[in-house]
């Protein structure tokens, strides 16, 4: 699953490796791969694969599910998706409370108590994502846990979502993702040990 996940996203260029000309991050991190899984709406058979395998992985580690919680923006639209798949109740939750109207942070018919799982399409270091946990924590959710499409693999990640006590399933993940490119030919052999110095120091990467 991992292998056929990580082809199609680098098949609809969701996923752009680029060691050579390498993009820019919000963060001001220098980085050889740049991750849009928005691109994959535009493909219904992409789409539809990746619904059903988010679903499925869904099934099998969150199998007493009462909610799924999309995470805005990115996550809005594949939570939709898949909570359709299952049959579920669906809501979806800002990075904070919305300055006019209602002010909600939870868009949504969300009652406390119930059994969340967050879908987020991408896990860099996990910041943004588990502080819609902790909102719904704090609305009083039980949050289950988090499903998302692709993770850097960080180990700063990994420390995060271990302290908030949140489990993480990703249906693929950068050392995949690599593998796959190479067989694709996507990037060649002298680039791998770049693509791999940026995995271990993200932040001091290409300086």
């Amino acid at each position: 699953m991992k292998h056929e996940i990580a082809r199609s996203l680098l098949d609809v260029q969701a996923v752009k490796l680029q060691p050579d000309q390498p993009f820019t991050w919000s963060s001001g991190w220098r980085s050889p791969i740049y991750c849009d899984n928005r691109v994959t709406l535009s493909y219904p058979e992409v789409r539809t694969f990746i619904k059903n395998a988010l679903a499925d992985a869904i099934r099998q580690q969150f199998p007493d599910v009462d909610i799924l919680a999309g995470v805005a923006t990115a996550g809005i639209a594949q939570g939709a998706l898949v909570a359709d798949v299952l049959n579920l109740p669906y809501c979806y939750v800002r990075p904070e409370p919305k300055k006019h109207g209602m002010g909600n942070q939870i868009e949504g018919k969300f009652t406390s108590g119930q059994r969340v799982v967050v879908i987020e399409d991408l896990i860099s270091t996990g910041g943004s994502s588990l502080k819609v946990v902790e909102a719904l924590r704090q609305a009083g959710a039980e949050v289950l846990g988090m499903a998302a499409i692709f993770t850097y693999g960080f180990p700063l990640a990994t420390e995060n979502f271990r302290a908030a006590n949140v489990p993480l399933v990703c249906l693929s993940d950068y050392a995949t993702l690599i593998e796959e490119a190479q067989r694709m030919n996507y990037v060649q052999a002298d680039q791998l040990e770049s693509l791999a110095a940026w995995r271990d120091d993200p932040a001091n990467w290409g300086y």
